[in-house]
Order: structure tokens, then C-alpha cells, then sequence
């Protein structure tokens, strides 16, 4: 049975990673209803998103090894610091930073008091609404191109956010990026982009910390069965970044905000009548 548990966890990772509805938090709710009835966990988590990682790596490959190409040109001195692609490069490396560190500082809390679902559904609700106001009043004017480093560091800002089960790495990010006036579009690509030293750096992590210090599997289920779930997000992230973005170009992020609303709603009521419990 942890086998079906597994792919059903792969396949809801790959579905809610890159939309702004919070992967972990929609981990952390459907692992309460699957026969085991238990929290996937952290390690899980952040071992499964590997797996949609490394679509958005697939996806972007282009304009990854772009990126990477004039950012270590410009270490040359070969390409101009100005040059666009290098300053993604930095960009990229500068926005990382928050959530590194914070993730550091608050990990005890992080893999234990925060995986609570009365705090996952207060925070769909409320960064749910913050969404909403942000997409209804932003002017929408700005692309990559006039990204600034100060700018960087408000989006990396806004996605250590998501260190909070229910928050969304994409949400958070995606909503800093439209209060700062950038497209729905550009906002997107660049929270995927930022997200990938992030995510596989926390997903290596706990590969090590199970294959190194002999900590066990990641959570309930074995090394096997996270490579399934793994496996999974892949697949069907890598759909789902290409429809989202093309989504998203023509359409507002209403249909998100309303889905978060009704679902911490959901989980509220749940919780108040003790079908599910709020712990792990």
C-alpha cells in the first residue's frame, strides 16, 4: 500500500508545485487521508521536489545554460556584468540567500511546530487574499529586464515564505513579484528560476542526511518508494509548467485565490469536527 501512498504523493507534488496553492501544504492535507494517515514529512517533501526541480532544469534548459554561460563569462571578465544573463545569474544567486539562511535558523521549527494544518489553513486563507489584492492592483509593466538587485532580494525574501507550510513558493514569490508592478508572466518564470538552487539544495540535503548519517527513509516511506513519488512529480510538473505559464499570460490568478480560500475553509472545518487531526 505505501507504493499507491507514494505515486498518489508524486502525482499531487507534481500537480500544486508550481501553482501558487502551496505543494507542501497540499502533501501535508492529502497524506491525512490516505490509509496510512500520516504526515509525509519534511524530508519527503523536500525529496520529492527534486523531481519537479528538475522539469523546471528540463524545461529551461536553454535559458539556464545561457544564464550560466555569461554568469561565469562575466566572472572572465569575457561578458559585461551588464549583460542580462549575467545579472539573471546574480539575481538568481542573491535571491537564494534569504531562504538559505532562514532555513538554517528556524529548521527544528520548520520540520516539526509550523507542520500543524491549523496554521496550513490560516495561511492559504490569508496568503490567498494577499494574492487577490495583489494581482487586482497591479500594473503589470515590468519584465526580467528591469529586475534589480533590490528587487532580487524582495522575491528571495518573499519565498523564504513558503518555509511556512501553506504559504507557496510560487505564490510567494509570484505575488512579491506583481505588488513590484512585473507581469503575471515574468513573475512566474523567475520564481521557477529562483527556485531551483533553493529546492535542490534543501532535497540534497536530505538525500544526505538519509544516505550519510543513516537517519533511515525519508519519513514513512522507504528510499524506493520517495524515488516513485520522485519520479512522478517529474512527469507531470514538467505538464504542468507549460500550461501554467501560458495560463497565466492571458488569465488572472482569481481561480487560485478562490481554491486556497475553499480549501483552508475545508480544512477548518475538519479540524473543528475532528475528522482529520492538525499534527503530524
Amino acid at each position: 500500500m505505501n507504493w499507491f501512498e507514494a505515486a498518489i504523493l508524486g502525482l499531487v507534488q507534481g500537480l500544486t508545485e508550481f501553482l501558487p496553492i502551496s505543494s507542501s501544504a497540499h502533501l501535508f492535507i492529502v497524506g491525512k487521508f490516505l490509509p496510512g494517515a500520516s504526515d509525509p514529512g519534511a524530508a519527503f517533501t523536500a525529496i520529492s521536489q527534486l523531481g519537479t526541480e528538475t522539469a523546471v532544469v528540463v524545461f529551461f534548459w536553454r535559458d539556464i545554460v545561457r544564464i550560466v554561460r555569461a554568469w561565469f563569462g562575466s566572472l572572465a571578465g569575457k561578458v559585461p556584468r551588464s549583460d542580462p544573463d549575467a545579472r539573471m545569474g546574480w539575481l538568481v544567486i542573491i535571491g537564494t540567500i534569504p531562504i538559505v539562511v532562514l532555513g538554517v535558523l528556524f529548521q527544528t521549527a520548520i520540520e516539526s511546530t509550523l507542520r500543524n494544518l491549523w496554521i496550513v489553513a490560516t495561511t492559504l486563507i490569508v496568503f490567498g487574499l494577499i494574492l487577490a489584492v495583489a494581482d487586482a492592483i497591479a500594473p503589470q509593466q515590468r519584465e526580467l529586464k528591469d529586475l534589480t538587485f533590490r528587487h532580487g532580494i524582495i522575491f528571495g525574501l518573499a519565498q523564504s515564505l513558503a518555509l511556512v507550510p501553506g504559504v507557496s513558493r510560487s505564490g510567494g514569490t509570484i505575488t512579491a513579484g506583481l505588488l513590484m508592478g512585473y507581469t503575471r508572466e515574468a513573475a512566474a518564470r523567475y520564481s521557477f528560476l529562483l527556485a531551483i538552487p533553493a529546492v535542490f539544495g534543501s532535497g540534497l540535503y536530505e538525500l544526505f542526511k538519509v544516505f550519510a548519517k543513516h537517519e533511515g527513509s525519508p519519513g514513512p516511506f522507504t528510499i524506493p518508494q520517495t524515488a516513485l513519488a520522485t519520479v512522478i512529480a517529474f512527469g507531470v510538473g514538467y505538464l504542468i509548467i507549460g500550461w501554467f505559464l501560458k495560463y497565466v499570460s492571458t488569465r488572472s490568478y482569481r481561480i487560485f485565490v478562490w481554491y486556497r480560500i475553499a480549501l483552508g475553509l475545508l480544512v477548518f472545518l475538519l479540524l473543528g469536527f475532528n475528522v482529520i487531526t492538525a499534527g503530524q
